[in-house]
């Protein structure tokens, strides 16, 4: 089973490098890597081509719509069986990760496979701040609030092809739209991987202010609309709430597959 890996970069020469490392040691013999970078000024482009030259990666630079824009080139020239998408200041937490995702493809034949991420601190990524634990999916779970962590979310190629890339309308949520309309609408299956697969650094866009997180709300509310989908009345407020939970399990329930020092830096 092939799979393609894919990472959009703009201006992301600090964390880049381990998160193409944390790809390249995946004890995974059939992998494509593709790297999309929207035109960087800051070193990043080099840093690709650089490795590039040294290893098996394909990848493109060029000015784009913004990020999901960029993972929507990337899906395109993905030839893999499964897909899935690694920001460019996350990392797999270990070099098993894609072994145990094909393993898990392979052996419940779905559609479509997520596990659990952590966040952790952008400066000491042997922090953990926020533990996502996701659990097993049932058919409503989006009602509750409920979604998987994008960056830990493989698809078969085909789903793509079916149901149709990121809805570049949303600026911040098309994630969200997108693994609603799947999982949801379309009830593509999905099996639970009950691993920590990838380590987040804190700081995204959608969570940095109020005013950020009500935009983010507000594009949420889009996501059902736009696929005709009717939320229950707290749906929005439960999904935010959510992450209230996983900061406490981070206290006293640290994942066991916590990185090295020496495997996250670059």
């Amino acid at each position: 089973m092939k799979v393609s890996i894919i990472t959009v970069v703009y201006n992301a020469i600090s964390t880049l490098g381990s998160t193409i490392n944390s790809v390249l040691t995946q004890q995974y013999g059939d992998i494509e890597y593709i790297i999309v970078d929207g035109n960087s000024k800051d070193g990043s482009r080099e840093l690709i081509q650089s490795m590039a030259e040294k290893h098996s990666i394909r990848w493109v630079s060029e000015p784009d719509k913004g990020i999901y824009d960029a993972m929507n080139k990337g899906i395109r020239m993905a030839t893999g069986d499964v897909v899935g998408i690694l920001n460019a200041d996350d990392f797999y937490a270990n070099e098993h990760v894609i072994s145990q995702v094909v393993d898990t493809f392979r052996r419940s034949q779905a559609d479509g496979v997520y596990g659990d991420l952590a966040y952790v601190d952008a400066e000491n990524v042997q922090r953990v701040v926020r533990y996502w634990k996701s659990g097993q999916y049932r058919h409503g779970a989006f009602r509750n609030g409920w979604m998987p962590p994008h960056p830990t979310f493989f698809v078969r190629r085909e789903m793509y092809e079916k149901f149709n890339t990121f809805d570049l309308r949303l600026k911040s949520a098309a994630d969200y739209e997108l693994m609603l309309r799947f999982i949801h609408k379309h009830r593509i299956s999905v099996a639970y991987l009950p691993n920590v697969m990838v380590m987040m650094r804190t700081g995204g866009a959608s969570n940095a202010n109020l005013r950020n997180r009500f935009r983010a709300n507000q594009e949420d509310r889009l996501a059902w609309k736009m696929n005709g989908l009717a939320p229950h009345p707290l749906t929005l407020l439960l999904k935010p709430l959510r992450k209230v939970g996983q900061y406490f399990l981070a206290l006293w329930q640290s994942p066991a597959s916590v990185p090295s020092e020496g495997y996250a830096r670059q």
